[in-house]
């Protein structure tokens, strides 16, 4: 075990390395992040920043001489960095597990492997690649870039081949993927946390609502059916150990009208839906990132109380500050703002819970407060 007092590294300076770093140093751990921004939310709060390339073998170096242990914030850190780390000190997730998700192509394979669906899907690589797909999949169909596409970034619809062909000129003709549309039911995610000996400890299954490709609300309790539930449990679970994953490890599914459970993405990571532990759970999913990466074991991860989660983007700035004086005003919502200079369209800011004694009522409250805090 890696005790309280040893020094932890965290590559990536964004909003998920914050509440790692809050988290590890509530614990009586120091915190080293490393991050090209000299403004990044973690780094500005991190008892050592190191402002540097992922890439940089001398600034790598450094951090894992001074570290007991590294994790990483986000997928889109090169496998290279974290094997290069591998080779001086313990590194979780991964480098062999990070490869595996940082690629839509190779993920949605591997989840094939597995035995778990996903949806029809073409994998992308040269424009003559498009002609094929028309007798595989049926559109309407979504190109999405395989590589850094995050958040509704670098994805088109297609209603049709013709604009398949359009998208992936228009994409820069980067290596892509085309999964068909399914008629969804709802959507929800698993996070779990799977220590080094192999045990998987799930939080409660979310349900979650996106706008414009980005979430905007989760809500626990799920209103899934109780065997769909565990069937996104076990599915989540069956990934992480063909992972061989430690850490916190996020999957998003799609329930089809069917009432099928289909693997959508993975993160590996701690996930935006997972924020509502920070305040509904005995364990958040950032104290389960500490303890797995210490060997420290898992964390009571039982609900504490229905709560719905909204994600604050930039579009609520508008010219000046929310109206956070609404939001205030309520005892049982919780805001948590991620200490970024600028606020833009789509960009993450913050988020707030609400707690309340039943779902459905923390849901229309959310709502309301969220209508409030739009800046005129």
């Amino acid at each position: 075990m890696i005790l309280p007092g040893a020094t932890l590294g965290m590559l990536g300076g964004g909003q998920l390395g914050r509440m790692f770093t809050t988290a590890a140093q509530t614990m009586g751990y120091k915190v080293i992040v490393l991050d090209p921004d000299k403004d990044s939310p973690a780094g500005i709060i991190a008892d050592q920043h190191i402002c540097a390339a992922y890439d940089d073998e001398q600034a790598l170096t450094e951090l894992a001489s001074a570290c007991a242990a590294i994790s990483t914030e986000f997928e889109n850190i090169p496998a290279t960095t974290l094997a290069f780390l591998e080779q001086r000190t313990t590194v979780h997730p991964s480098s062999q597990a990070l490869a595996k998700t940082q690629n839509r192509n190779v993920e949605k394979n591997f989840i094939r492997s597995q035995s778990i669906n996903t949806v029809p899907f073409v994998s992308i690589y040269q424009r003559d690649d498009l002609a094929k797909a028309e007798g595989q999949i049926s559109f309407p169909a979504i190109l999405k870039v395989a590589t850094f596409g995050y958040d509704g970034k670098g994805q088109v619809v297609c209603q049709n081949l013709d604009d398949a062909y359009a998208a992936f000129d228009n994409l820069g003709q980067k290596e892509c993927v085309l999964e068909q549309r399914i008629d969804l039911e709802r959507e929800v995610s698993v996070v779990l946390a799977r220590s080094q000996s192999g045990e998987i400890t799930p939080f409660p299954v979310a349900e979650n609502v996106h706008v414009n490709g980005i979430l905007h609300s989760t809500t626990v309790p799920s209103t899934v059916a109780p065997a769909l539930a565990q069937s996104a449990i076990d599915k989540a679970s069956k990934i992480a150990e063909g992972l061989d994953y430690v850490g916190t490890l996020a999957v998003e599914f799609f329930i089809s009208q069917q009432d099928e459970v289909i693997a959508n993405e993975i993160a590996p990571r701690p996930h935006n839906s997972g924020h509502y532990t920070l305040d509904a759970c005995a364990t958040s999913q950032f104290e389960q990132q500490v303890r797995m990466l210490c060997g420290l074991p898992s964390g009571d991860v039982s609900l504490q109380t229905p709560v719905v989660m909204i994600n604050l983007l930039g579009d609520v700035w508008g010219q000046t500050q929310p109206h956070w004086q609404t939001l205030l005003a309520e005892p049982n919502v919780k805001l948590h703002l991620y200490g970024k200079k600028s606020a833009r369209p789509g960009r993450k800011m913050g988020h707030f819970n609400v707690l309340a004694e039943q779902a459905d009522n923390a849901y229309s409250q959310a709502e309301k407060v969220f209508a409030a805090l739009q800046a005129d």
